[in-house]
């Protein structure tokens, strides 16, 4: 039997593209779903959006938070199923990815955690950035403690985890804005190190509004920080921090 997965999805103002990331999740037609929508009570057409799914679609929560990572939480302290994920309002997931999350837990039952692949893409659908997606996939066919020592080459909407990691390891950290999902990943792993799939399970999406389309230097003043928390070895801080700067100077030519 497959295992219930729940998707949960932190909404704000992505009234844009948040019909295309409902869709994405609902058209997997996965048999044991949870669809779980956290909206902080968007001024745009987001909630005119969601209005029109149905209760038995998605459950719907809104109500005014403390930014993304309070309202993952929310998601997370709701959801009932075996497998978690969070697909941000303007990500989406690819066609059939639920199924094979589902079948590799019900298939390895002592997994604890998995990623995948994951395209880039821009404001309308079209991949970008493919020498980035192939670079951290390389990554991520390392020792696990040596890339997320180096850098985050983790994809987070390629990403799932057991809801009883929860009771071991706590919450995301809501103090993080940037990094929530790195410092998740660091502690993950201290649990058991990923499985690793090599098929693109969703997309991630980069435009003007994005947090991965603008602000580097506090998302990877965080980042640096978020690593030195769990690793105090000062020459892999120093390839850290030395990664993002080249990764800035990269993301800046490819813009």
């Amino acid at each position: 039997m497959l295992p219930k997965i729940s998707v949960i999805t932190p909404s704000y103002n992505q009234g844009q593209f948040i019909r295309q990331t409902v869709e994405s999740v609902l058209s997997q037609e996965y048999p044991n779903l949870e669809y779980i929508v956290v909206d902080g009570l968007s001024t745009d057409n987001t909630l005119d959006v969601l209005a029109s799914y149905s209760v038995d679609q998605l459950k719907l929560i809104t109500e005014k938070d403390r930014g993304q990572t309070d309202a993952i939480n929310k998601g997370i302290r709701l959801a009932t199923g075996d497998i978690l994920c969070w697909l941000n309002s303007d990500d989406i997931f690819l066609p059939g990815a639920l199924q094979t999350v589902g079948q590799y837990f019900a298939q390895h039952p002592d997994s604890c955690w998995l990623t995948g692949d994951c395209q880039i893409i821009n404001e309308v659908g079209k991949p970008i950035q493919g020498p980035i997606q192939l670079y951290k996939r390389l990554l991520r066919s390392l020792v696990p403690a040596f890339y997320l020592g180096l850098t985050n080459a983790i994809c987070q909407p390629s990403t799932f985890w057991l809801r009883s990691a929860h009771q071991t390891l706590g919450m995301l950290d809501e103090q993080l804005h940037y990094t929530m999902d790195y410092d998740w990943w660091l502690r993950l792993n201290k649990l058991h190190s990923p499985a690793i799939l090599t098929q693109p399970l969703a997309a991630f999406r980069i435009h003007s509004q994005s947090k991965g389309g603008s602000l580097y230097g506090k998302q990877f003043a965080e980042d640096y920080a978020t690593l030195c928390r769990y690793n105090t070895s000062v020459p892999l801080q120093h390839l850290h921090a030395l990664h993002n700067q080249l990764t800035v100077s990269a993301y800046r030519l490819l813009k």
